[in-house]
This record gives C-alpha cells, sequence and structure tokens, in this order.
C-alpha cells in the first residue's frame, strides 16, 4: 500500500469530510479512501437498448404469453388517375 498526502485542503472541506466520517461511523482517512475508491471505480459498459428494456420489464409478461401471429402485409390501394 502507498501513502498520499494532500495539502492545501480548506478548513470547511476537512470539516465537511469530518462529519461525514463521524456519520459512517469512521476515520476521516478511511472515509477518504471510500470516496477516492467510488469515485475512480471502473465504469461499466453501457448495456444495449435491448438488454435495458428486457431487464426493465422482466417479469411484467407471463411467461406463457404468445406473440399474436403476423400477417401478410395488405397490398397498396391502386389510384385510378384517369377521371
Amino acid at each position: 500500500m502507498t501513502s498520499l498526502t494532500i495539502r492545501n485542503v480548506d478548513d470547511a472541506t476537512k470539516q465537511r469530510l469530518r462529519m461525514r466520517a463521524a456519520r459512517h461511523g469512521v476515520s476521516m482517512e478511511e472515509e477518504v479512501r471510500r470516496i477516492l475508491k467510488e469515485a475512480l471505480r471502473p465504469a461499466e459498459a453501457p448495456s444495449g437498448l435491448g438488454k435495458r428494456l428486457r431487464d426493465r420489464f422482466a417479469g411484467v409478461t407471463a411467461e406463457e404469453f404468445v406473440a399474436p401471429k403476423r400477417h401478410a402485409p395488405r397490398t397498396p390501394l391502386q389510384w385510378d388517375e384517369s377521371p
């Protein structure tokens, strides 16, 4: 493990850090380690839209859901251009 010294921390920041550490029941040093670890955690690779939708709506539909059969597309209307 290495040591890290941080200089020129203003008093207000130090006080907020002290209070935050006290709320979490840890030392200021441990609180700083936690903050740094969280801030520098590797970002998760963004998932695709399909996966996000599947995850979001998982369990919403019943397992026995059957998609309706598809029909052949309709033929486009033929407009008679003569009056």
